[in-house]
Order: structure tokens, then C-alpha cells, then sequence
């Protein structure tokens, strides 16, 4: 029993040190939306600006603890002003690399300076042991909570009770009404961030004496920190301090009586952070603006003539250069891989994932443990390791399902550190007697020995062919219908299932084709050796590649290889050592320069300036044969559609008119309908029918609960009860993207159209209906097929014939709208329902609008649902009207019944002029 306090006390010390570290994240975040990765490097910076100080120089421990506090809130300061601020109308993607880019060249500065061994540091904190209730503890563990506690108030009091803590309330709620108040969002911001980066040196500065002065000890503690914010929901100090003191105990019990399991007490914080995430199941919301945009991406496009002289020409060099080259191709050619596995999961299908390395030291363990265990192959073993590194990947999607942005990010890096800690440090798993890990020999494949020891230039070759069909296999995804819907996706997880895409699907597929790739790297990695060695897969290595992804364009698939070459022991590296001998040491600093510089000055990356300067040679060379020539040549560069080919206009109009007259869909059938929000009941037992060729109106005033009827219908809420049938079939529990299957379409009020895709391709992404083998077909080979005649009478009815290879953002609002309705009608629904599909246009457009879906019900036999505030609109357009009023249904009749109704007129149609209320 003394054994279990003691290690209670000495926990509750440890934990409040993770409490410190996270009440400086809450800090930062609540003061500029921002989640700082780069935390733990900020406070590792000024514990080694206190330890150089006072080691080295003679200063005084308080004068230097002070310094290196004072360090540490510069280095905050400056992350703001100099990164984050830049970034502000960036994608939330850009800042979280953004913090990722100061972690790298924090660590860098400090590796180069330092290296990476531990440092004993004696503490200077009264160390004396005390006696509590029978257990003997530190005292310094007492001074530690002390501390804490001491922080946590005065915390909690600055924000509740001081005008600054106010403003930071305000300016994290509304920026733009606290600045009409007079409070200055970046002078709020960079204050945060000072005071959080100080609280940061601080705590290094403290916990060293109890964990060693290291940089990567300092680095990782950011996970344990998280954990304690995430309890805390990022702005309780009192809650943040209590989860970190729990974590702080539970890791120092199972130290003590689980020390038999590796790495179990290590991934305490990480059990914390999937508990919290996966239960509440939402992403923390991050501060973004009207401007922001998500990176560009490429058009997946293949050319094989410059492939194949690049792959003659890369074998050519491989099979003249030194084994040092050759090595260095191979660094090259195995981080590319890492690269293009994260241009699947976050390039494509945005999901931001730094689970890479843990990945490929999985697909390396299965591989490893298949040719030592079982004698397999090579070929069998890469196999194996590929193919079962698959179900994990899987496993780390499903997270995805529930969460997204930078609490996937988190989550991710917490299970490759588990991955790391429990498998891949444990000498039991990762390591065969006599090897410093799982000894695999020397490699043959299909005969021919391609050992990296004994022969490295065969080896390199083997991984450029590698390379080239794994690059192949991910052009091929982006041009496909599979492709179509990750982007889809990544651009509007909302608008995707509305249209059909299954979303948990698409997310499972890309973090399984990127698994599979990872694998493939791993493997590659860990073979090119005689041992597979696990060190070489560090978790938190996958933020070094996160941003070279981002350096190199995560959209494109040229980028890995000119990003990966700013890393140590690659191409670039070399070229740097012959260029200036000793610059490869600095390559990881250099790299993290470059990727700064890129975020603020080039988000998309190398591979976008590459991109344009190929197509712009692209379309000098073919106009020199010809005008006709360089039309080909813009539109192949330009068209967003690659595996589909562009539809032209005249195609448009050679459609049979008939195509517009369908068979009629089948009818809708609300009962019951109540939707409710904690206490608030928005939509009261609401009931009516929509049948084929009838439009069916739905009114009321500002928040009578319109768009929560729709929400419920297409089941965009879970709050919401009764029963909605479509034909016979109940869809009252199906999910969104099977009632959208099922027949039933909608567009949104805020229009939700996929910004990064053209106008063809938001059209393909709603007409799709890829089989079950898909997935696996456009692997190989991208489907193929032109729109359906109904998408092609759809074009032409909604004036869409000229825009299709424009981007959606180059459109104009009215364009936009159309387009809106038109993608919900390229699903070919049963029933439409219009969430205020007029608002915004003019009086001109708004008829042509309605001349527009009484179309749709009269010759495509759709039933529409039209929620509209212009009641002209309205009552000209639809066959029956169903009036709400605080939720409930007070009228429902033709138009005239409607305009006559006494209740009407008094609860909705009284600020309205006599003439818009007549007849």
C-alpha cells in the first residue's frame, strides 16, 4: 500500500509538469486558434538556453532560468509574427505545418548543437525526502504540484476576471466584433503566445532533473501535454490540471507494477487523447476566415514519354555512380515513397495523418519477421509486409470516421509513438539473437541477388522501379472515380455524402492505399540491410515528412522527389557536401528553413511552379505545329477531368431531348417529424408528401426550423425523430449518403460546392456510381465513361455548357447557384429539396430559377421540396405550401388556400406589402 501512494505522489509531480506544458498550449490556442506542435521544441529551446548558460558560461541558476524563460517567450512571439500570422487566410493545414516547420528547426538548431544524449541535471528545487501518510517521497515532486496549483489559479483568475483574459475570450469567439470593440486580434495572439511559449521554457526547465535534458525526451513530452489540454477541452486550466495529474499517476503506477510490458506506461497519454477524441467525436474547432483555401492539387496526368527517358536516365546514373550514390538514391527514392503515402491521405483525401514512419516500420516488422521466422523470399516477404500493413492502416483511419483536421493529426502521432514504444522498441518483437534487430540476410530477387550490402546499385534500381509503379498506381487513383470522390471529400465531407459518397469509405481507402505504400518504403528500408533496425522509423520523423510533403506540393506527384532531397543522406545531400563539404549536417535545418519559406511565400509547393512551367512548354511546342494544336494543348493542361475526356458543347445539344423525360421517381412521406436541440424543439411534429411532378413549398419566418426539417430529412441530424419513407422503402435510420443512393438529393443554403475541383468534375462526382470492385480497378486503370444524358440535358437546362473546365471558384454567384441545384440533379433523384436556392440572386434570375424546377418536377417527374424566403417565388411555383412557425405546422394548402389563411397572415405574412400578399 506505501508503494502505491509513493508512486501516487511522485506521479502527481510528473503530472503537473504535463499540466504546465498544457496550460501553455491552451494558452496559445485560446489566444489564436492555433494547436502548437511546436511546443515541446519551444520549451526544449529554452532549457538548453538556462543549461548553456548556467554549464557554461557561470551564470547564476535563477538569472539563467530566467533567460531561458525570456528565450522561450521570444520564440513564441516569433512564431507568431514571423509564421502563423502569414498564414492567417491559409488553409488550417498550412498553419498546422506551420508550427511543425518551427519543430523541425527548433530540433535541428538543437541536434546540431547538442546532439541527442541525455544530460543529467541535478534538480534545484529542495529535494529532501518527506514522509505523507507512511510514503516517502522527493520533495521536489510536493514543489512541482505546488507550482501547479500556484499557475492554475492565477491562470484561471487572469481569464475570468482581468479586461486581458476578456479580450482573448472575445477575440476567440468573433474577431471581427472584438476588433469593432477596439481589441487587436494579433496583438491578443502574440501575447498568448509569449505567455504560453514562457510557461513552456519554464516547464523544461523544471522537468528535466526528472527526465534528463534531451531533445528528444523534451520533443515527445508534447503528447502528454495534449493529452491534459484535451481533457481540459483546451479551455479549463482547473480540468487541464486535473487531467495531467491523473496521467501523472496512472504512468507512475504502471511503472512500477506493469514495468513487464513495454512502452504500457509510455502510451497512457495516448489512450487519453483516443478517449477523448473518438467520444466526443468532433474536431477541435480552429479558427479559420472566409479566405481560407486548401492546397492545390495536380491533374494525376501521365506522360510517358518524359517518364520513360526519366526512368532510362535514372537507371543509367544508378548503374554509373559509386556505392555511395547509390545509397544516397536509394535515401531518395525510400523517403519519396514516405512522401507520396502522405500525397494520398492528405493530399488527396485531406486527412491529416502523421502515422508515415510508424506505417513503414510496420510494413518493415512484418516483412522482417516473414523472411527470419519463415524463410520467405524477398518477394514474398514485401508481399506480406505490404498487404498486412493494410489492416493496420485501416485501423488508424478509424479514428478518421469521427475526427479530423488537427485532432487526426494527434491521434496519428500518438499511435505510431505506441506502435514505436510497445513494438518497435521492445527487444523481445523487434530483434532476432546475435542482431541488433531482425536479422534478414542478404536479398535475392527472383535469383538475381540485389543485396544492398554487396551489390547497392541493383538494390537502387530495384526501389526507382518501385518508385515509378507506386507513382503510377497513385496518378492513376487521382484520375479516377475513386479519386473523384477522396477529393470530393477533402473538399466537402457534408456535400459528398449528400451526393452519395460513402465518406467513411473513401477515408478507409485512402489510409489503406497509403499504409500500402508506407509499407512499401519500410520494407524497402529496413531489407536494404542484412537486420531490419528499428530506429530508423521514429514516429515523430512523420512530422519531418509532413513537411517535406508540403515542400514539394502535397497535391503533386512530382513533388516527393525534389522535396525528399533536402533531407540528410539523399541526392541533395550529397550534391551539398561536394558544393560546400559538411553542408549534408545541415540539411535538416535547411530543410526546415525551406519549408517556412515555402508556407509563407508558396503554399502549393515546388511541384505547382513545375507543373505550370510543363504545360506552359507544353503549349509552346504544339503551337508551333498550329493553332489547333495549342487549343489541344490548353485544354489538356488546363481541364481538371484528366482520366475522363472533356464534353464538349455540341454534345451537350445532340442530346435526345427526351432524356429530360424519365420515368417518375417515387413519392416522399414525412410523419411525424420533430427535431430537437438539448431543450430547443425546432421542428414539431411536422408531416406532409411529396409525390412525382409536384413541387411542394416550405415557409416561415426566420428560424421556424426550415433548413432543420431538410437536415433531418436527408439525415444530417441525429436529434430528430418520426419516420421518412421513400416509395415503400423506410430511410428513417439510414445514413446520409444511402438516402442520398436511395433517391433523395438537396442542395445547401451556403451552396457547399468542391472549390478545388471544375465545374465537370463536381458534375462526375455526383453522377459516379463506381461498383464495389472500383476501389481496387482504378488501381490499375481509371474509369472511363462520359456523363450520363440526363447530366447532359442537365448542362444545357442550367447553362453550364461553356463552364465546365472552369474552376468553381472562377464562377460568378448566380453560376454558382445553378450549379449547386444542377450537381443535386446529377444524382438523378426522386426528390429534390431546395434549401433557399434564390437567396442572393436577382429578381430576373430568381424567375428564371423557378422556370427552372417547375421544369423539374413537369418533365424530369422529380418531387421538389423548395424552402425559399421569396414568397413570389413560391407561390408561382408550387403545387402545395406547408407553412412553420416556431416548428410547428400551422397551415398547408394550395397557394391561395395559403395566402388566405388568418394564421398565416399574422405569423408570416404580415411584414409583407399588400401587393406581395395579394393574389
Amino acid at each position: 500500500m506505501d508503494d502505491i501512494l509513493r508512486f501516487a505522489l511522485l506521479g502527481l509531480g510528473l503530472g503537473a509538469l504535463y499540466a504546465l506544458t498544457a496550460h501553455g498550449i491552451v494558452l496559445v490556442y485560446r489566444g489564436s486558434g492555433v494547436l502548437n506542435f511546436a511546443h515541446g521544441a519551444i520549451g526544449m529551446a529554452g532549457a538548453y538556453v538556462q543549461w548553456e548558460l548556467a554549464v557554461n558560461h557561470g551564470v547564476p541558476y535563477w538569472p539563467a532560468v530566467a533567460c531561458g524563460v525570456l528565450g522561450s517567450t521570444v520564440l513564441g512571439v516569433l512564431t507568431h509574427l514571423l509564421v502563423i500570422r502569414p498564414l492567417r487566410r491559409a488553409s488550417s493545414l498550412a498553419r498546422l505545418v506551420g508550427t511543425l516547420a518551427v519543430f523541425i528547426v527548433l530540433t535541428a538548431v538543437a541536434v546540431k548543437r547538442y546532439g541527442d544524449s541525455v544530460q543529467l541535471v541535478p534538480a534545484k528545487l529542495p529535494s529532501g525526502l518527506v514522509e505523507i501518510a507512511g510514503a516517502t517521497v522527493s520533495e521536489d515532486r510536493i514543489w512541482l504540484l505546488g507550482i501547479a496549483v500556484v499557475v492554475t489559479a492565477a491562470l484561471h483568475a487572469l481569464y475570468k476576471r482581468t479586461l486581458f483574459g476578456l479580450g482573448t475570450t472575445a477575440v476567440a469567439e468573433n474577431q471581427g466584433a472584438a476588433a469593432s470593440l477596439g481589441w487587436s486580434a494579433d496583438l491578443i495572439a502574440a501575447a498568448n503566445w509569449g505567455l504560453g511559449s514562457a510557461l513552456a521554457g519554464l516547464t523544461g526547465i523544471l522537468i528535466v532533473p526528472v527526465i534528463g535534458l534531451s531533445v528528444t525526451g523534451l520533443t515527445t513530452l508534447l503528447l502528454s501535454a495534449l493529452a491534459a489540454a484535451l481533457v481540459g477541452r483546451f479551455s479549463s486550466f482547473p480540468v487541464t490540471l486535473a487531467g495531467g495529474l491523473v496521467i501523472g499517476v496512472v504512468q507512475s503506477e504502471l511503472t512500477r507494477f506493469g514495468s513487464d510490458v513495454t512502452g504500457l506506461a509510455a502510451s497512457v497519454p495516448f489512450l487519453v487523447i483516443a478517449l477523448m477524441l473518438v467520444a466526443r467525436g468532433r474536431a477541435l474547432p480552429l479558427r479559420g476566415t472566409f479566405l481560407e483555401r486548401l492546397p492545390a492539387l495536380g491533374t494525376g496526368r501521365v506522360r510517358p514519354v518524359p517518364l520513360a527517358l526519366a526512368v532510362v536516365t535514372g537507371l543509367l546514373l544508378i548503374g554509373l555512380s559509386s556505392p555511395l550514390w547509390a545509397d544516397a538514391i536509394t535515401n531518395t527514392l525510400v523517403l519519396s515513397l514516405i512522401i507520396l503515402s502522405i500525397i494520398v491521405v492528405t493530399g488527396y483525401a485531406g486527412q491529416v495523418s502523421l502515422a508515415a514512419y510508424a506505417l513503414a516500420g510496420t510494413g518493415a516488422f512484418i516483412a522482417g519477421h516473414a523472411a527470419a521466422d519463415w524463410g520467405w523470399p524477398f518477394e514474398l516477404a514485401l508481399l506480406a509486409g505490404v498487404l498486412g500493413t493494410v489492416p493496420i492502416g485501416l485501423l488508424f483511419a478509424l479514428p478518421a470516421v469521427r475526427t479530423r483536421g488537427v485532432n487526426l493529426a494527434i491521434i496519428t502521432l500518438g499511435l505510431g509513438t505506441t506502435l514505436e514504444t510497445m513494438v518497435f522498441q521492445n527487444t523481445d518483437l523487434s530483434t532476432t539473437p546475435g542482431s541488433d534487430g531482425i536479422a534478414v540476410g542478404k536479398q535475392t530477387l527472383f535469383g538475381i541477388d540485389i543485396s544492398g550490402v554487396d551489390h547497392p546499385q541493383r538494390y537502387a534500381a530495384v526501389v526507382l522501379v518501385m518508385f515509378v509503379a507506386a507513382t503510377l498506381v497513385v496518378a492513376n487513383v487521382r484520375r479516377s472515380r475513386t479519386g473523384r470522390r477522396l477529393i470530393a471529400v477533402r473538399a466537402n465531407e457534408r456535400a459528398a455524402a449528400a451526393l452519395g459518397i460513402d465518406v467513411r469509405a473513401a477515408k478507409l481507402y485512402a489510409f489503406g492505399l497509403s499504409a500500402a505504400i508506407a509499407a512499401l518504403a519500410g520494407v524497402l528500408t529496413g531489407f536494404r540491410s542484412t537486420s531490419v533496425v528499428f530506429a530508423d522509423f521514429a514516429s515523430f520523423e512523420s512530422i519531418t515528412a509532413l513537411g517535406l510533403a508540403v515542400i514539394g506540393g502535397v497535391g503533386f506527384l512530382v513533388g516527393p522527389l525534389f522535396a525528399a532531397t533536402f533531407a540528410a543522406g539523399t541526392v541533395g545531400a550529397r550534391f551539398g557536401d561536394l558544393v560546400l563539404p559538411g553542408l549534408s549536417e545541415w540539411m535538416p535545418l535547411i530543410g526546415g528553413i525551406i519549408l517556412v519559406l515555402t508556407l509563407v511565400g508558396n503554399q502549393d509547393g515546388i511541384g505547382r511552379e513545375l507543373g505550370k512551367q510543363a504545360s506552359a512548354a507544353e503549349r509552346r511546342l504544339l503551337s508551333k505545329r498550329g493553332p489547333e494544336h495549342a487549343g489541344v494543348a490548353q485544354g489538356s493542361a488546363e481541364a481538371a477531368t484528366d482520366g475522363d475526356e472533356p464534353v464538349a458543347p455540341d454534345e451537350h445539344h445532340a442530346a435526345p431531348s427526351q432524356a429530360a423525360h424519365r420515368t417518375p421517381g417515387l413519392p416522399l412521406h414525412v410523419r411525424d417529424l420533430t427535431v430537437r436541440y438539448g431543450g430547443v424543439v425546432a421542428v414539431d411534429g411536422l408531416s406532409f408528401d411529396i409525390e412525382p411532378g409536384r413541387v411542394v413549398g416550405l415557409i416561415g419566418p426566420n428560424g421556424a426550423g426550415k433548413t432543420s426539417a431538410i437536415d433531418a430529412v436527408t439525415g444530417f441530424t441525429r436529434a430528430a425523430s418520426g419516420s421518412v419513407r421513400l416509395g415503400d422503402r423506410d430511410v428513417t435510420r439510414l445514413p446520409v449518403h444511402r438516402r442520398a443512393g436511395a433517391g433523395l438529393s438537396r442542395s445547401f443554403q451556403s451552396l457547399e460546392l468542391f472549390e478545388d475541383m471544375s465545374v465537370l468534375d463536381n458534375l462526375y462526382a455526383a453522377c459516379d456510381r463506381p461498383g464495389p470492385w472500383a476501389y481496387l480497378k482504378d488501381l490499375v486503370r481509371p474509369g472511363s465513361r462520359p456523363l450520363p444524358a440526363h447530366v447532359l440535358v442537365a448542362i444545357r437546362e442550367f447553362g453550364l455548357e461553356n463552364a465546365l473546365d472552369r474552376p468553381v471558384g472562377d464562377l460568378s454567384y448566380g453560376e454558382r447557384r445553378l450549379l449547386a441545384i444542377a450537381r443535386a440533379v446529377a444524382t438523378s433523384p426522386s426528390v429534390l429539396l431546395l434549401d433557399e436556392p434564390a437567396a442572393g440572386l436577382s429578381d430576373d434570375e430568381s424567375r428564371e430559377l423557378a422556370h427552372l424546377v417547375r421544369r423539374l418536377a413537369e418533365d424530369w417527374g422529380m418531387g421538389v421540396l423548395l424552402v425559399e424566403h421569396d414568397v413570389d417565388m413560391v407561390m408561382s411555383v408550387c403545387d402545395e405550401v406547408v407553412v412553420l412557425d416556431f416548428g410547428h405546422r400551422i397551415c398547408v394548402g394550395t397557394p391561395e388556400e395559403v395566402r388566405g389563411d388568418p394564421a398565416v397572415r399574422a405569423a408570416y405574412l404580415g411584414d409583407l406589402s399588400p401587393e406581395e400578399v395579394a393574389p
